[in-house]
């Protein structure tokens, strides 16, 4: 599997390209690529994205793409990693291929110290425990907030698109969409659950997690 870093606040709309045109062309022999990225500033709708979730864009580009879900906001402080994995030739179908994405970025809380959990059947992605009082993240609290959106595309048995973490990063802008169709969702990162990490950090995290999952 090859790692690659893609250039620091990359424009989404190129590296959504080039990560299809690597999905049409990719062969039989292709060996799978993880893409990580931090990017600029931008609102993204899956192919079920409903308009009315977008609150207010306040200026940020909106991109309708090919991924599952709802809307979801990429930034600075955010590590998205695109999982370019040929799903047919590791024998996974997409309910299992999502929960083992889910169960990497839960594992990789969890070397961070941080508890993470799914939240509920029909809501991919990894959320915290919250407390809606404090506003703030809890590890006892009794409701959860999300920190990690999950979303993918699969073309002739291959998958691209991936997941995207909080890291370090200005949460307003979640302010302006129902994140992932959810109206009220609270958003955290690891910063607002107490650990100072860099975005390459993380990135390096998720990398050796997605890693060694998938190449058992």
């Amino acid at each position: 599997m090859h790692v690659r870093w893609l250039p620091r606040h990359a424009a989404y709309l190129p590296v959504w390209q080039a990560m299809r045109e690597f999905t049409e062309a990719r062969t039989a022999d292709t060996p799978d690529e993880i893409w990580l990225v931090e990017h600029a500033p931008v609102y993204t709708l899956g192919q079920a994205g409903r308009p009315e979730h977008l609150l207010n864009a306040g200026g940020i580009e909106v991109v309708h793409c090919d991924r599952g879900g709802q809307i979801t906001y990429h930034g600075p402080g955010q590590i998205v990693a695109y999982c370019l994995f040929d799903l047919r030739r590791r024998g996974l179908f997409v309910k299992e291929y999502v929960e083992q994405l889910e169960s990497v970025v839960i594992d990789t809380l969890a070397q961070l110290g941080v508890p993470g959990a799914r939240r509920k059947a029909g809501a991919p992605g990894v959320y915290v425990p919250y407390d809606p009082q404090r506003a703030g993240y809890d590890p006892h609290g009794g409701d959860l907030a999300k920190i990690a959106a999950l979303g993918i595309k699969i073309r002739n048995g291959r998958a691209y698109h991936g997941l995207a973490l909080n890291v370090d990063m200005d949460l307003a802008p979640f302010l302006g969409i129902n994140p992932c169709g959810y109206e009220g969702l609270a958003t955290l990162d690891l910063r607002s659950c107490g650990v100072a990490c860099s975005v390459g950090e993380a990135g390096e995290h998720l990398a050796r997690r997605l890693t060694a999952h998938f190449d058992r």
